[in-house]
């Protein structure tokens, strides 16, 4: 959800933005913009759209200058247009911005009384004003320290000044933002994958930080403008992954590579001596558990939903599960014996970070399951339990999911050992489905060719269901969620039970519905509840898995049968086929599937 480059060098910077800017379009955005200082001028080139735009534009060739930063915008105040794209600049600063300021209105209202003019829709242009009037009475770092304190909301901002032709001011509140070193020049990103290509040497900002980046060095600031030390962490410098290859998509490479991730995660997590889950420096004594508390956005919080029903089934631990957005504006009960684990593929989603810092303030035991474990949800955790996917460039999460549900799986199945609520036999048989589970979903993905004839069936509905019980319907929820994200095609996930209690009304002749009745124990009612939409001329596509007892049921549209392996483990399976039914419907439409319209893969606004 936008984002930032900012590069100070001894050479010009513009090719060098422009490729950054491209490995940041995997977040959303509608909207792109350069600003560079050269001769004593800022310079500034923007256009709505892709960045291709950008790059069409004809005076983006004489963008001079050592010294620029660059913006992909997904907006909030404002229409996506070239006036209210970034970096927005006054005769002295230019700002680039991720985030809402949001007392930007009462602030805009003083600065019209002195005289200053706005161009844009945005709440980012107080903060160039802001700057400007500041700086008439201060020197740089009393003026940026000032500015700061008079901002209330979110921010990761990159900022340069005219009079100032040799630095970047970077500072962070609520959104993320890195610092990255390199050979005579050193750069602001807002995610360490933008500058990647650059350098493997990050440094990650706090909260209430800020930075002053000058080609050959960089400086640290709290809140106060006091300088403070950062420690440099170097990461790994893996580029093949950040390529589609032979893929068409980001996404198609990211589904047909879950086989590979889940073995990955699999072998981080899994001792194959002992047959037994390895949960390194776990900080807590397990009698000190009493509940779990599972909180996320998305796909993330249908994870907890998913692993809810594990928690129940294989401990005793009281399960309760929060939206993240939710959560942090409840009048929430805190315990000391819960643990609060946190769920985001990112590590940077600005409600679950906000959630997890509310537990933090409370003192409470923290836990995040995260995708990078740099971000800022990762490093304000007590434990961190990656998931080992690598980077996921597709805006709809695929291979992240599946990561997720494995080490929540994972640890249900270790806690519920540990409280002795799981005979050993029963922990040590689960543990060798575990293992063969990559092979079942490498078998799942040669469904392919099925899916994709079925697919165009959806996009010639005005709508369609999502139906399951048990574990099974919050994969319901995450189908239906990629059906909208990905085709734009209203899909309703249901408990298959709640049909009569409203959403039957919808079911009309000709409507697609989904239902996941795997063979489990909640696999009868669920195809009683099939019968129904049925009866009412829905054409039903069953996804099951492979049994010896037929269905029992001519009136089947079309069915799909996944590998069988135990209950615990069907929800990995019965995905498979929901992911690829949104990418076909999807391609079929030409829609751009690893960039959805109106989304973004990390959420760093509310």
């Amino acid at each position: 959800m936008c984002g930032i480059i900012g590069i100070s060098s001894n050479k010009p910077v513009l090719t060098d933005i422009i490729n950054s800017l491209k490995k940041l379009e995997y977040r959303g955005y509608d909207s792109a913009g350069i600003a560079t200082l050269s001769d004593g001028e800022i310079n500034e080139i923007k256009s709505e759209g892709r960045v291709d735009n950008l790059e069409q534009n004809f005076d983006l060739k004489n963008l001079k200058g050592n010294i620029g930063i660059g913006h992909v915008r997904w907006a909030t105040h404002g229409i996506p247009n070239r006036i209210n794209a970034h970096p927005h600049s006054s005769h002295n600063v230019s700002v680039v911005h991720n985030g809402i300021i949001e007392n930007s209105t009462i602030l805009k209202k003083t600065l019209i009384s002195k005289g200053y003019k706005f161009k844009s829709q945005t709440d980012t242009e107080v903060i160039v004003h802001l700057i400007s009037e500041n700086l008439k009475t201060a020197e740089l770092e009393e003026a940026v320290t000032k500015t700061l304190k008079q901002l209330h909301g979110s921010f990761a901002l990159g900022i340069v000044f005219k009079d100032i032709p040799d630095l970047i001011v970077g500072a962070r509140r609520g959104s993320p933002l890195a610092v990255g070193y390199g050979p005579n020049e050193n750069y602001l990103g807002s995610d360490s994958y933008a500058l990647k290509s650059m350098t493997n040497k990050i440094t990650y900002l706090d909260d209430s930080e800020f930075c002053i980046v000058k080609k050959d060095e960089v400086n640290f600031f709290n809140e106060e403008g006091k300088k403070i030390n950062k420690k440099i962490l170097e990461l790994s410098s893996d580029e093949e992954s950040y390529q589609k290859g032979d893929f068409k998509h980001f996404m198609a490479k990211e589904i047909e590579e879950q086989p590979t991730t889940v073995k990955t995660g699999i072998k981080e997590y899994l001792d194959n001596v002992n047959n037994d889950v390895n949960l390194f420096n776990f900080p807590w004594k397990i009698d000190e558990i009493k509940s779990i508390k599972l909180i996320g956005c998305g796909t993330a919080y249908h994870s907890c939903l998913i692993a809810k029903y594990w928690f129940e089934e294989l401990t005793s631990l009281d399960v309760n599960i929060d939206i993240a957005s939710e959560f942090r504006y409840r009048n929430n009960r805190f315990k000391n014996d819960s643990l609060y684990i946190f769920v985001s593929q990112s590590g940077e989603t600005a409600d679950t970070y906000a959630a997890l810092d509310l537990c933090n303030k409370n003192k409470m035991k923290t836990c995040s399951v995260v995708n990078v474990i740099e971000s800022s949800i990762a490093r304000n955790s007590n434990y961190v339990l990656p998931i080992h996917c690598g980077p996921e460039i597709g805006v709809a999460s695929t291979k992240a999911f599946l990561g997720q549900i494995l080490v929540l799986y994972i640890l249900a199945l270790k806690l519920g050992f540990l409280k002795n609520e799981l005979e050993k036999i029963k922990y040590q048989e689960k543990i060798k489905d575990l293992k063969n589970l990559p092979n079942l979903i490498e078998k799942t993905l040669l469904l392919d060719s099925h899916i994709q004839s079925i697919s165009s069936t959806f996009n010639e509905a005005k709508g369609s269901m999502f139906l399951g019980r048990g574990s099974s319907y919050p994969i319901a929820l995450e189908g239906a969620l990629k059906l909208k994200e990905l085709s734009y095609i209203h899909a309703e996930g249901y408990p298959a039970g709640e049909m009569k209690h409203g959403p039957l009304a919808l079911i009309e002749e000709g409507m697609p519905v989904v239902v996941l009745a795997p063979r489990d124990n909640y696999y009868k009612k669920t195809i009683s509840n099939m019968q129904e939409v049925i009866a009412r001329g829905a054409k039903v596509l069953l996804i099951t898995n492979k049994s010896d007892d037929e269905v029992v049921s001519e009136n089947i549209w079309e069915t799909i049968e996944v590998e069988s392996t135990n209950k615990d483990l069907l929800p990995f399976l019965l995905t498979i086929p929901l992911q690829k039914l949104a990418y076909y419907s999807a391609l079929k439409k030409g829609y751009d599937i690893d960039k959805p319209r109106n989304l973004a893969k990390s959420v760093t606004v509310e």
